[in-house]
């Protein structure tokens, strides 16, 4: 339930933070809010349609194995929270700023009205793509329950639109900077958590091999099936008992996605010097 409501959470209020700045850069324009709730609109309908097929795909897909079809969905979700991490890191200032652009420009009457419906649309779209495919992620996982899945969506749909909403408004003063450093360290750790279960599931039918059977026992400590054990697998991937394969994608993810924001984070300071 926790993975789900912080990736929906996070995805909404991204766009929500977008929607927001064009609502604040056209305040006053005619007809402005019929052609944003247009965008979103369209934006999540196309999400929707994206939602049926992935599901239409993934039936098509059962006669390759389960496992490795789930591995499959697991290292895909968690190379697109890598990437979303790195990319938002990297081009959170210039999303908002040329949503701010888009806003003024149809404020002062130099880009169309319709303007507003693409960039919404397309905001809405992305982060629901993304949602989709780090849902299905989750849903890849045996452990978890398809109604802790919903539920937790359902919470962060709403939660990340009251937040969204109350930023627009101005109500509170939020730091979107902590925020996203944040979501970022826990979206990390879930993506490398997604890479060492597709390991699981690879190793379990020979596709990989599991280097050491189990590399530690913590079960003594903290065990996998307890609420506290569950609560953290869904989170950051603990395993009370991985295998060598299963630590080694894990901690390869870490290295991976923390070290292209750097690179990246690396490149753009270069630029600008």
């Amino acid at each position: 339930m926790l993975g789900s409501f912080v990736i929906v959470f996070r995805e909404v209020l991204e766009a929500a933070i977008i929607i927001g700045v064009v609502l604040a850069a056209t305040k006053g324009v005619p007809k402005r809010n019929q052609f944003i709730g247009a965008g979103v609109a369209v934006g999540v309908l196309l999400s929707v349609v994206l939602a049926f097929f992935t599901d239409t795909i993934t039936d098509s897909l059962e006669g390759m194995g389960q496992e490795v079809l789930n591995a499959a969905i697991m290292l895909s979700a968690a190379a697109l929270i890598g990437w979303a991490v790195v990319w938002f890191k990297v081009h959170a200032k210039e999303v908002i700023a040329k949503a701010k652009d888009v806003g003024k420009k149809v404020s002062e009457g130099i880009s169309p009205l319709h303007m507003l419906t693409i960039v919404v649309g397309l905001s809405v779209l992305r982060e629901g793509a993304e949602t989709v495919l780090f849902l299905y992620g989750i849903a890849a996982n045996p452990t978890v329950s398809v109604a802790s899945i919903f539920s937790g969506g359902v919470f962060g749909l709403i939660a990340g639109t009251i937040v969204g909403f109350l930023i627009y408004l101005g109500l509170i003063q939020f730091s979107t900077k902590h925020f996203f450093v944040i979501t970022s360290w826990l979206l990390t750790f879930l993506a490398a958590g997604m890479a060492a279960q597709a390991a699981k599931f690879l190793s379990a039918v020979d596709k990989l091999p599991a280097l050491v059977e189990v590399m530690w026992d913590s079960s003594w400590l903290l065990a996998e099936d307890g609420v506290i054990g569950q609560f953290l697998h869904i989170l950051v991937g603990y395993s009370a008992k991985p295998s060598g394969i299963m630590v080694l994608f894990y901690v390869a993810t870490l290295f991976i996605i923390i070290g292209f924001m750097k690179l990246e984070a690396g490149r753009k300071q270069w630029k600008k010097s």
